[in-house]
């Protein structure tokens, strides 16, 4: 069977879709805009993961931390190489707007085979964890009290760059929800040494000056309703002398990254991902 792509569908569907995802319209109204069929067809499949769950190459498990400006506790999935060679450079995964899902435990064991000591917490764990359906983690994301959740996300960056078999240096990526949560913690957190953001929120431009980290920025040409606020967080970024790199990568959507979706490019993801991995290779190492 031939994997469909984004270019499969009208541009409207897309747009549509996007707004279905971020919480903007409601599944009843997509449903009656585009048909049922194209919600299945566009919704994630985690049928196959580029790295198994049992892959013998890295020790995986699940892990709590206490959050006490947070939700009290946090949790999430812990992933590096069953064989390393010494320290490891650490790196926070941070989800999109459905919770530690299986495609970003997959990413969590991809950072774990290029050699990092890699964690992404759920930030629905304080109401169940993720909860295996996508509409209903969607659901319950518009529940969390987003103040405990960011500081959830900085308890568990404060672990890991703690982390008895890191390095003492931490990144951390993130994708859409999570895009925006890296450029986040990275006005948050002096000692952050890297973070890159995949098609996500800006931060406002009065908090660049406390950014100390170097960021990568990952966007979707196809993407405006993230690309728009681009300008002003250039501007700031370039006026506080900050440094980045930003790629915007042609013809592609919103979440071309994720493999689980239709919406995913093949090529872009692949030199995305490979520029995420040597930019951490090369600020944490």
């Amino acid at each position: 069977m031939t994997r469909l792509t984004a270019r499969d569908f009208d541009p409207q569907v897309l747009q549509l879709f996007d707004k279905y995802v971020h919480g903007q319209i409601g599944r009843r109204e997509f449903i009656a805009a585009a048909g049922a069929g194209l919600l299945a067809t566009l919704s994630p499949s985690f049928a196959a993961p580029l790295v198994a769950a049992d892959d013998k190459r890295i020790n995986t498990r699940y892990i709590e931390h206490p959050s006490p400006q947070g939700y009290g506790t946090l949790r999430g999935y812990l992933a590096l190489p069953a064989k390393p060679s010494g320290k490891l450079p650490a790196v926070l995964v941070v989800h999109e707007n459905r919770g530690l899902n299986p495609h970003i435990e997959d990413i969590t064991r991809r950072l774990a085979l290029e050699g990092f000591l890699a964690f992404a917490p759920d930030a629905l764990f304080p109401l169940g964890g993720y909860p295996g359906s996508e509409d209903k983690a969607r659901e319950m994301f518009g529940k969390l009290n987003q103040a405990k959740t960011r500081a959830d996300f900085l308890a568990a960056a404060q672990m890991l760059d703690g982390h008895e078999q890191g390095n003492g240096k931490i990144g951390v990526v993130g994708f859409c929800y999570g895009g925006g949560m890296a450029n986040y913690l990275a006005t948050k957190m002096p000692n952050l040494d890297a973070a890159v953001a995949f098609y996500g929120a800006q931060a406002p431009a009065a908090d660049v000056p406390n950014i100390r980290a170097p960021l990568m920025i990952h966007d979707a040409e196809n993407d405006t309703r993230i690309r728009n606020g681009w300008p002003a967080y250039e501007t700031a970024l370039k006026e506080a002398g900050k440094k980045f790199e930003y790629y915007v990568y042609p013809g592609v959507e919103h979440g071309f990254n994720n493999d689980t979706t239709p919406r995913y490019d093949e090529a872009a993801a692949k030199l995305a991902w490979q520029r995420t991995v040597d930019f951490f290779r090369k600020q944490l190492t």
